[in-house]
């Protein structure tokens, strides 16, 4: 019978070894961000029969890319996988090359589809499109890196970012239908789709984030 768990010693390895790496960059990748696409990996590869184990080291060095440049993170994560000689206790070449492979596949503006159910399973526990989570995170990506907008500055940046990634003509990507992802982005579209309801949570969001 297949194991509904990670195995123990790999485990082990990743929360000493790997894990502690996160802790190291910005909000939006931080250790809570990590534990949360680990957890979303593991629940669809259960949903989806595929290996617990790959599925949940694919998550654990999926962001590990960024100690380099964010627009290559993803090619970055995927090289640190493949040279960590330590893995090969618990995978083969041929599984240790589909991990790099969906590590590199899992950006949300990829044009293509990830080579693998691995990469669309990383790809799709990367998501986090709770409507609110969603609008916090691009308010505070706004305020760190665009520190001379005023409010209204933000306010566009926003939204522009909202269409150009989220809205129904937006370049993100759901791989696994069903998903509660599926769901949760149906919800953030409708927002989107009505500016005065979006200002509303984006001005109370917004006055939280400048206290």
């Amino acid at each position: 019978m297949m194991t509904q768990n990670p195995s123990l010693d790999l485990v082990e390895f990743i929360e000493t070894q790997i894990l502690p790496q996160y802790t190291q960059f910005d909000k939006a990748h931080n250790m809570e961000h990590v534990t949360r696409v680990i957890r979303s990996s593991l629940d669809l590869a259960r949903k989806t029969g595929a290996d617990l184990n790959m599925a949940y080291a694919i998550a654990a060095y999926h962001d590990l890319g960024l100690s380099g440049p964010r627009a290559i993170h993803h090619l970055t994560s995927g090289k640190i996988l493949i040279a960590d000689a330590r893995l090969k206790r618990w995978f083969s070449a041929d599984q240790l090359k589909m991990m790099k492979e969906a590590v590199e596949d899992h950006r949300a503006s990829a044009s293509r589809a990830p080579r693998s159910i691995y990469g669309k399973i990383v790809a799709e526990a990367d998501r986090d499109i709770d409507p609110e989570t969603v609008i916090r995170r691009t308010i505070q990506y706004g305020m760190s890196n665009y520190p001379q907008l005023d409010k209204e500055g933000h306010w566009q940046r926003f939204m522009q970012h909202m269409d150009e990634k989220y809205s129904v003509n937006g370049y993100i990507h759901l791989w696994i239908q069903g998903s509660e992802n599926e769901r949760k982005l149906n919800e953030l579209r409708k927002l989107i789709a009505e500016p005065k309801e979006m200002r509303q949570v984006f001005d109370k969001i917004f006055a939280e984030e400048t206290v």
